[in-house]
């Protein structure tokens, strides 16, 4: 059963028929890591996992449950943020602002189902809160586009779930596009749709390393970035180059976090142009050395994903490449890969774990997937 029809099943249990059905999908970064909070470029895309919102009107309190967790919450939309555990505090932290923005939203019902595996850097709380965004703004009537959806959804997580996220999940979330990369601008909030060939696959490989981005030093790299702009004066780490990196006072590890930084952002444009051209050496230079890059510099990888990613990179024999994707300290890998290597790149995935007597959680091929969408019943 789909995650749409899981939402409306459990809307259905409880309340009878919901007026319409929000989803959003997750997301996987086939490069630009950290540079989204430092103004820079990215390019992810939507995948086919997501979350899914049926929602109607209540009265009184709204109301939501778990499909996933069998668990139920109750909380006043219109009222000052109440912290909750878990996925509660994503529902009321995007509740929350709307009301921060005087949009007045009604009594709700709402029931929630997701597909995206939690701390696998895939974005699944993205994909929850770009999808409460778009439940909100179609029960409410404020008729949001997209991109305003994606900044609720990040000023949510900032603000009332305690992440420092950038915005490059909730836009790639809210804008997705079937068959297309997203070259996103992070500074002007631009996006570009790159293709993404029909004979290239998307393949995600869990770890088995789960992370939490709160409890993470996720938000230490971040202040780190912010330390360094403002050592160097520029505004974001998107305006320093690499010789003002050099040229810095800043201490060895600051320099390392700015160096990543300043050289990722760089690699973001080449790689889609690498994709849209399908150069295969080009695809495979720049995920190495962004990987390369986020273990050495930014210092958030780990010796198992490091093998990982190397026992990928061998599998494709010169038809693509591999890097550590999301924010770090463990989650997935992702493989850019032709379809003619894509069984042999699984197969060695699945060696990989078998030597350690273990299975990944998630070893999954895709295409890119289209964003958010709402339907009515």
């Amino acid at each position: 059963m789909s995650v749409v029809a899981r939402a409306i099943a459990a809307y259905r249990a409880r309340w009878g028929a919901p007026s319409g059905v929000a989803y959003a999908p997750g997301r996987v970064n086939l490069i630009g890591e950290h540079t989204d909070y430092n103004d820079g470029f990215v390019l992810p895309c939507a995948i086919d996992r997501g979350t899914a919102v049926a929602f109607g009107h209540g009265e009184g309190l709204s109301t939501v449950v778990s499909a996933d967790f069998s668990e139920a919450d109750a909380f006043d939309a219109c009222a000052p943020f109440v912290a909750a555990p878990g996925w509660r505090a994503h529902v009321r932290g995007v509740a929350a602002v709307f009301a921060d923005r005087a949009l007045t939203l009604p009594p709700m019902h709402l029931a929630v189902a997701g597909d995206v595996p939690q701390g696998a850097g895939l974005s699944s709380s993205a994909s929850l809160a770009v999808a409460l965004g778009g439940a909100f703004s179609t029960i409410g009537g404020f008729g949001m586009g997209e991109t305003d959806i994606a900044l609720i959804a990040q000023s949510s997580e900032n603000r009332y779930v305690g992440t420092a996220c950038g915005n490059m999940d909730q836009l790639a979330a809210a804008h997705g596009r079937a068959g297309k990369a997203l070259m996103i601008d992070c500074r002007s909030l631009s996006v570009t749709p790159v293709a993404v060939p029909d004979d290239v696959a998307v393949l995600i490989v869990h770890s088995g390393i789960t992370r939490g981005l709160v409890d993470s030093a996720y938000n230490e790299r971040r202040a780190a970035c912010e330390a360094a702009a403002a050592a160097m004066g520029v505004g974001a780490l998107r305006d320093a180059t690499p010789a003002m990196v050099a040229a810095a006072k800043l201490d060895p590890i600051t320099r390392a976090r700015a160096r990543h930084v300043v050289s990722e952002n760089a690699r973001v444009g080449a790689f889609a142009a690498a994709v849209s051209a399908q150069d295969w050496g080009a695809i495979a230079a720049l995920m190495a050395a962004s990987h390369a890059s986020m273990r050495d510099d930014f210092a958030i990888t780990s010796p198992p994903i490091d093998a990982l990613v190397e026992a990928l990179a061998q599998a494709v024999a010169g038809r693509g490449g591999a890097r550590m994707t999301g924010g770090g300290f463990g989650g997935c890998v992702v493989a850019l890969v032709a379809q003619d290597r894509l069984d042999a790149v699984q197969a060695a995935a699945l060696a990989w774990f078998a030597r350690d007597g273990r299975t990944s959680p998630l070893i999954h091929a895709c295409r890119p997937a289209a964003g958010l969408r709402v339907e009515h019943i």
